[in-house]
Formats: structure tokens, sequence, C-alpha cells
């Protein structure tokens, strides 16, 4: 029975209903769209052909007559001689074809394919023609294996609620589920005879490996607490070979006997195996993969032998015109960074924040006005039901703590002062209380608990336990329900889900979840909706990048169709107290549509900012000087700073006119890049001075908010707040399902425009494209990214590289296989990968200290923690909780430990084959500005030299960047972006987290300043 019905509404069906009944209408949304924008491939003669030998995590069988293997690399379906030889392509390299299984008649192969946005089944004929789709619908479906009569295909797929065996009848297409425990079930294999189904189950009660009986009788064959894949029977079912990955960071090749339970391990303990099932040449002889190749291995033998293959691709890298900057500009600029806009219950004020503080724009009064005007930040404002007050947030006493501003008489009060960061007030319809989030302490992309605080006594109590990036709550009219866009996952055994609204009783009643369209994910989990209408019979909600509403009753259950208002981008909704009116930020403008008629006024408001520039001349003396290019110093050298830029670098003479800056027993180095980073307003105006504080003078920003980040970027730039420079993106940009808050679910390519726009519209310096993003979607990002200039960057190198993607983050990092196409559980990563990346130009960003490195630093460095900027910006909860984690990983997992060398020399092979590396963290998964530098200090223990490191990290990061005409070096011409430390980071990367002073846009700020909060308001 289906354990996940959508509840409460007789809109709404069960999971397994919904597949029956739309098995394609949905995912042929998205497919029929993604298929009619895909550009035209471009001709191969232009490309760059790459030889791939070896292969990471590659999947093979070998075909019923012995003759042919089919793999899996790279996400295209090959075959090749059992022998070895040359491999020829079956599909093409846009499906993300993976696991193929050959028919028992050797006519056909079965693969699942990403072809469509979801994993199905798929068939080819072994040369490649009639491709056909097998399952359909917005499931996945995923690792076949055929019958052996070949009338049927046996497969995992979550189209039950959680991951379970199905089979499906090819003749008549008939479906049927062989499993359904609340646990996951996958990796289903046919024995020989038919009679039997091995399969893997995580069962808390009892994981291990199962075989399932014609006669759907359950029996546990190998127990085990270690992470299994892909049974193989032996052809005369005697055994079952299967692959364990152990605590300590090994992959297996297992063989288990039946009957008398005995088992060995088969693969030698160096070996990198893959996850993938074995292939019988014949009772005793059998193929497999590891250490990136094909294997030949005997039973009961240690020697193996090598099946050599080589498959060629194909890389289309057009050059094109990268964004133009103007960092010397001086004029005003339209502000664009407009966060949480918020109608007062009048309809004639909105409040928001920008450049750090609150402003309010009076209808029909173009100049917005200034309600704070201090050097910290104020976000999240909310009016009171009765519009005589604001809820908002503030870090001014330290923390992002819950504040109120009396309208009428300015008075500011400070309601609640908790130990971790808040967001997102919501006041109750009586104006008594108000809900809000507490984030945890690492505030690790916005985990957060619902409270809610009496406004009259400031009494704070707890409404729900800890969710996943969560909505901003909104109230129901009569004040006894909470909803909140959440999270509702597909399995436990992949990061992904939709976003649906959660209906959270205050009576104590259970949580509901509802959606207005079944199975389509909301917009970015935020200020998105669903927002309660005031008179409480409907909800306004963001759905494929629109704004909506559909009427609810008291409870929130949804009673009627939703109604769309818009058919532009729409943001922030935000109801007027009559219920008659919604205002929205409409991309970078803010307008308000009437309910009544449909008609959309626009909001005209004249708001500006400027950059702020320096002026006069600086001199700065230094002993040593890396210059980003050079591995060796120039030394005693003048840099000469006019107003933001260099003018000329010299040997040193006493005496020059201008304001000296005395480091002639310091080393000067270019500003730093942190190349991978997410931020967010909880972390207030202290983030800007911890990024400079640690040499960081440019940052890129790979998923945020785009306001947020704009926000920030605003605020740096002209000065409201210190901090360093921001590239950014938006949301990430993702497929039919998400994981993360800020994660935007594309459906359709009409919808793919509307971002697009916005891209372009807010000025972006990147597009960042998440897991669940088909390849025909991508490449039509990736022609229009590189029409106006920007790069684009994902977690896929192929085919990513075939048309034109500049960038991928991470060497490892979620995928939406459950396994990474660049590196094997033990970390080890083969030739096709370091082959495909130098060759193609893309620069990886491979996050080596998220991977571990952070933890093994830390480990080596017994003062580690006593770095003087994390003792200043991080509490000593904050580093208890990281040294904790430190011990708890290293019990639990020691093969995360153990196994981070195989990143380190992976590093350093990318480098050595002429890859572009870069330098960056994925913090605040690892601290902000301490986790950069361990990046390095990994490289370097790794063998990479300290001047790869910062190279890396300086001239080569803003290269990838598109700013390397200004950033990156210290040369004559460039912009004054430059760091002061004490030693010698060419010696000692250490050393580099020694600053002394920064100076960002010829600004100069020293670390006592930088350490230290703000004075005064």
């Amino acid at each position: 029975m289906n354990r996940r019905l959508l509840q409460n509404s007789s809109l709404f069906v069960s999971r397994k209903a919904l597949g029956k009944a739309l098995p394609v209408l949905l995912i042929h949304m998205c497919s029929v769209s993604a298929f009619a924008f895909s550009p035209t491939s471009s001709p191969l003669d232009d490309s760059i052909r790459v030889t791939l030998t070896e292969g990471t995590n590659m999947a093979i069988d070998l075909s019923p007559d012995k003759k042919t293997i089919v793999m899996d690399l790279q996400g295209t379906i090959w075959a090749m001689p059992v022998g070895g030889g040359d491999a020829k392509a079956l599909t093409d390299a846009l499906g993300d074809s993976r696991q193929p299984a050959w028919s028992p008649d050797g006519s056909r192969v079965a693969f699942h394919s990403y072809r469509d946005g979801n994993y199905h089944i798929w068939t080819v004929n072994k040369n490649g023609t009639g491709l056909e789709q097998i399952t359909t619908g917005i499931y996945d479906d995923r690792e076949p294996h055929w019958s052996p009569d070949g009338k049927s295909l046996v497969f995992s797929s979550d189209r039950g609620g959680n991951y379970d065996v199905w089979q499906i009848e090819l003749a008549s297409g008939n479906l049927k589920q062989l499993t359904d425990n609340p646990a996951n079930d996958y990796y289903p294999a046919f024995a020989a005879d038919g009679k039997q189904i091995a399969f893997v189950s995580e069962r808390t009660e009892a994981p291990g490996i199962y075989a399932l009986s014609l006669e759907g009788k359950e029996q546990l064959l190998i127990p085990s607490e270690s992470k299994l894949a892909a049974p193989s029977w032996h052809p005369n079912n005697s055994q079952v070979l299967y692959n364990a990955l152990s605590q300590h960071g090994q992959s297996r090749l297992e063989a288990a006997m039946l009957g008398d339970g005995g088992g060995q391990t088969i693969s030698d303990a160096s070996e990198d195996v893959f996850p993938f099932r074995v292939s019988w040449i014949s009772p005793i002889e059998f193929l497999y993969t590891a250490d990136g190749k094909i294997k030949r291995r005997k039973l009961g033998k240690k020697s193996t032998q090598t099946v050599p293959f080589k498959a060629v691709v194909a890389l289309y890298r057009p050059a094109y015109p990268r964004k133009a900057y103007t960092f010397d500009n001086v004029a005003p600029q339209p502000v664009q960074g407009i966060r949480g806009a918020s109608v007062a219950p009048d309809g004639k004020r909105i409040v928001f924040s920008a450049l750090s503080d609150l402003w309010v724009l009076e209808k029909g009064k173009r100049k917005p006005v200034a309600l704070t005007h201090d050097a910290y930040v104020e976000v999240d404002p909310a009016w009171s039901p009765d519009g005589t007050k604001l809820a908002y947030v503030s870090d001014r006493n330290g923390s992002m703590d819950l504040w109120i501003r009396d309208l009428e008489t300015g008075d500011e009060r400070l309601l609640t002062d908790l130990p971790n960061d808040l967001n997102f007030p919501s006041w109750s319809p009586d104006g008594a209380r108000i809900a809000f989030y507490e984030g945890d302490l690492r505030n690790a992309w916005g985990r957060g608990t619902l409270n809610a605080v009496e406004v009259g006594s400031g009494k704070v109590v707890k409404l729900h336990e800890s969710m996943f990036v969560p909505g901003q709550p909104s109230w129901s009219a009569d004040g006894k329900t909470i909803a909140i866009s959440a999270l509702e996952v597909y399995s436990s055994r992949y990061r992904e889900g939709i976003s649906k609204f959660l209906l959270v009783s205050l009576d104590g009643q259970p949580d509901r979840y509802v959606s207005p369209v079944p199975e389509r994910s909301l917009g970015t989990r935020g200020k998105n909706g669903p927002v309660w209408s005031p008179d409480g019979s409907m909800m306004a909600y963001t759905l494929d990048g629109v704004l909506w509403v559909v009427p609810v009753d008291k409870l929130g259950t949804i009673t009627g169709p939703p109604k769309r208002l818009t058919n532009e981008l729409a943001e922030v909704p935000g109801w007027a107290a009559d219920s008659k009116s919604i205002v929205f930020l409409a991309t970078d403008a803010l307008k308000q549509v009437y309910l009544a008629d449909g008609h959309i006024e626009s909001i005209p408001m004249d708001f500006t900012w400027q950059y702020k520039q320096p002026t006069g001349r600086k001199v700065i003396h230094a002993g040593k000087l890396f210059d980003g290019r050079a591995s060796t110093y120039q030394t005693n050298v003048d840099i000469i700073v006019e107003g933001n830029r260099i003018k000329e670098i010299l040997p040193h003479q006493a005496g020059r006119q201008g304001t000296l800056i005395d480091a002639s027993d310091k080393t000067v180095i270019p500003g730093l890049f942190e190349m991978h980073t997410h931020q967010s307003e909880m972390a207030g105006e202290k983030l800007g001075r911890l990024w400079l504080s640690y040499g960081i003078t440019s940052l890129r920003e790979t998923g945020a908010d785009p306001y947020d980040a704009i926000e920030r970027k605003e605020s740096w730039n002209s000065g409201a707040r210190k901090g360093p420079r921001e590239f950014f993106t938006g949301g990430l940009t993702d497929g039919s399902r998400i994981y993360y808050g800020l994660a935007t679910s594309i459906n359709s390519g009409a919808q793919l425009e509307l971002e697009l726009e916005r891209t372009k519209r807010l000025g972006y310096d990147l597009i960042k494209t998440y897991v669940r993003m088909p390849d025909l979607m991508q490449e039509r990002i990736t022609a229009y990214a590189h029409s106006i200039g920007i790069p684009v960057s994902s977690h896929e190198i192929y085919p990513a590289t075939r048309y034109g993607v500049d960038a991928v983050e991470h060497i490892g990092g979620t995928s939406r296989r459950g396994y990474s196409p660049k590196i094997t559980s033990t970390n080890h990563t083969y030739q096709d990968v370091t082959e495909l990346l130098a060759k193609s130009g893309m620069n990886i960003t491979p996050t080596a200290s998220l991977q571990g490195g952070f933890y093994v630093m830390a480990g080596k460095d017994p003062n580690f923690f006593e770095n003087r900027q994390f003792k200043a910006f991080y509490s000593e909860a904050y580093a208890k909780e990281l040294k904790e984690g430190a011990t708890q990983v290293t019990k639990m997992f020691p093969g995360y430990i153990s196994n981070f060398g195989n990143i380190q020399q992976t590093v350093k092979a990318l480098l050595v084959a002429g890859a572009r590396v870069t330098t960056g963290t994925d913090s605040p998964f690892i601290p902000y500005g301490m986790g950069l530098h361990t990046e390095l200090q990994s490289w370097v223990d790794g063998g990479v030299s300290p001047y790869e490191a910062l190279r890396s990290a300086t001239l080569w990061a803003a290269e990838a960047v598109g700013v390397s005409k200004d950033l990156g070096s210290i040369e004559p011409g460039k912009l004054a972006d430059l760091v002061i430390v004490n030693g010698d980071p060419l010696a000692h990367i250490q050393d580099a987290w020694n600053v002394e002073t920064v100076l960002k846009n010829g600004e100069v700020h020293q670390i006592e300043d930088l350490l230290k909060r703000p004075s005064g308001n």
C-alpha cells in the first residue's frame, strides 16, 4: 500500500494512482519543451577529440554469446569486443544512460536514462538503432535487469513512495510492484533459472541482500551493515557476488555461498571496486569494473587481466565575448537588491530592506525613506496587523535578533535575544504573537526551528522541531494553523523531493502536506508562499516562476482549482489587508495585482546607489611581492596606488609622494578569491569583515537568493558595510525535483526562458545548474549564458564539456545517480575525468576541504582553532561543535579521512595534466574564510606547490570569473585588491592567513579594525 498519500482534498490522489493516471503528461511537458529549444549540435570538425581509456564508476555487461561488452562510460552506452578494442557508441551523449543489461537473446540492451528529466528504463538494439522508452511518468526507474525469458524487466523505482522493486511486462506494459517495505529496496537481479530475484534492502531491522521468490516470499540471504550494491547470481545459482563499501572506506567485491552461509572477499584489498554487477564469462570466470578498468578474474585466483578499450568523444568549446565590468563607475545605479518587500495593511506603504537598512515606500511617492541607518543589517520586515509597528531582524545586538519598531514614535525594542540567529518573522492575525525561525549554530543553508514569541511578554514557545530550509511562516485567519513551504522527500535514498504547503496545527494535530498541483514543486522556499490571505480564504504562492492563488478552508485544505495571476516572474507576494490585491516583486520592479479583474499596476521607485571609490595616492613598501604570475617574489618594491587602481610597481625609494604603508618586513599577495560559497542574511554585518580579515577580497557565490546576493553586493560596493567583491548567481537552476530551499524547479521551456531573462536583467555573473537539470535544457542555458557573456557551471563534466559548459563544482558532491562520474566511493578519479577536464579547459573547483580536507588539516595542526580570525568571529560553542563533528566523522566514517589522500592526488594530477583548478569550499558547510585557507593547505599537503595553490586562488580564479583584466594579480593598471601578510606564503602556505592589512578597491582595512564590531548605530 502507498505510504505517502496526498491528504485532505478531493483534488489530491496518491502518488501511485497519479503515476497510473498521468504516466507521461507532466514529464512530457518538460521534455517536449526541452527538445523544442535544443540548439543544433555544432559540427565535430570544430571540436576537440578526446580518447578515453579509463572510466570512473562505469558499469558493464557481457552479451549472452560472450562476444560483446557494453559499458556506460560518462553517460553514453558503448559496445566493444570482449577482448578489448575500440568502443562504439550505441546512444548519444545527452541521455545520461547508465547500467546497461543485455537481453537474453542478445538483440537489445536495457539501461536507465535521464533523457526526459527523470530516470526511466530504455532499450536499444545492439547496433544502436531502435531506441525505445519502456517506462514513463514522473518517477525515477533505475537498474534494469531482464527476466531469463526476455519477456519482462525488473528495476527499482520510487513510484510507490520509496524505492521498491518493480516489474514490467514488455508486451503489455503492465507494471507490478514486487516489494513494499518502508525501507528502500533496489538493485534487483534475476537468478539464471528465473525463480528468484536478489535485491539490496536498507531495512532497519535486518539490512542486507534478500531473495524474492516467484510466490512473493522474501528471504534474507546476506545480512550486512555495510553499504551494498549490485548483487549478481552465479550461473548455477550457488552464490551471489555483490559490492560492499566498508566503514573504513574500502570498496570490495564479495561472494556469498547460498545454503551454508559462507562467503569471502573476491577482490584485492587495494582494489577500488565499482558498485555494479559482475558479468559471467563461465561458471569460474567473470568481468567486473575496478580501478578505472574492465577486469577479468577467475574464482579463487588473485591475478586479473585488463580488457583495454578506447572511446573517442568530441568536445565543442566555443569562444564568446565575456561580460564587461565597469569597476570604476561612479554614476548612480538603480538598487536591485530589494529584499522582503512587505505591503502595509492599508495597501499604501511598502517596507523592504536594501543597502543594509529598512526603507519604506509610499505609493505615489517614488523615493523611499530610510527607517534605519546604522552599521548593522536589518532584514525581514513584517507589518503588525494594525499597521502601527514593524517586526524585523537585526544584528545590532550581536546576533540576528527580533526587534519591534513603533512607527508612530520611532522607538525600537529588542524582543528576543536567543543563542542562534533568527529570520522570517510573521505576525499572528491578532497581533499578539510573532512566529519566526531560529537557525542552528552553523546556519548551514538555513535549518530552522519554528517558534512564536508573545509580543507583550517576550516569552518564546517552540512550535515545531527543526526543519530543512523552510519558507516564511504564514498564519491562518483564526491563528490556529501556520502554513509554510517545506520539503517532502521522495525517498531516503537520494537527497531530492519537492516543496509543498506544510500545514502546522497549533492544536496538536499532525502535520499535513498539501499541494495545488500534485508532484510539482513550488517556487524557492523563502518568501514565495504559501501566504494566507487575511480573510483566510486563499493562499498566494509562486509556481513555475509565476504568481498563483488557490482557495482554501480555515484549516488550509485546498477547496478548488488554482488561478494564475501573472505571466511574468513573481517573488515575495504580500496581501493587502482587504484580501483583494497582492504586491509582488516582478524581477526588478514592484507591482500590484488586483484579483477582481486581474489588472496589474506598476509601483515606480527612484532608488539608487553608488560605488564607494577612494581617492588619493598610497605607497605600499613591500619587502616581498607575489604578483600572482611569477613563481618567485619581487623584493623591496613600492606599489603605487592611485584611487582604486595600481599605477606602478617600482624599486623602493624613500620619500615617495603618498600615504606610506610600511610592509618592508612583510609579504604582499593579490586578494584571494573564494570560488564556491553560499551566504545568508542570517550571518549579518560581520560576514563581510570576516571575509576581508582572511584576505579574501572576491567571492564567487554559486547559489543564492538573487535579491539577497545583490543586496550584499550593493552594500559592500557602496560602503554601506565592509565586505569583498561579490560575483553571484541566483537560485540553483534545477529540474523537476529539488532539495535545497534556493533551488528553482524548472518544469518547462517557457519557465526556463523567464529565468534566463531574469539572469540578464539582474546582472548575474554566472548561471549554476544543479543535479536534476537535464542536458537538453542545460545546453539551452549554456547558449543563452554565453550570448550575454557569462559562464555556466554545474556538477557535471560530460556531456557538459561537449556543448561548452565552462566550469564544474566539486570533485565529489551531490549526484542524481547516487554515485559520481568524477570520483569513486574510495575517492579515486581516473583518466576519463582528468583527460576531459585537461583537454576541454573546463574549470574545476574541487572543494577538497569539504571532502575531508578541513578535518584532516585540523587534525595535523594543534593550533588550528587558535587562528585569531576564527577566534574573533566564531563562538566557543561553534568551535566545540566543529571539533566534536571531526571526532564523530573520524569514528563513524574513518574512510572519509583515510581516503582523503586520494583527493589530494587527484588535485595534483589535474594540475600536472594542465587542467584549470581553482580554490573554493562550499562554506558554510565548513567555516567561512578559514575554509579557503584549509583548501590551500590541503592542496599543499598533497604535493601541490604553494605557488600553484596561490595562483589558483588569485589569477586563475579571476580568469574563470572573467575579470582577469582587472583582478587576480598585482600589476599596473589593475584594481588595488591586495593583502599584506606576515611570513613567507610561497614557502609556508599557512602564512597566507597571517593577514595584517587588506586593500579592497584601494581602500585600506587594518586587521584590528576588521576583527572589531562597528561602534554606535
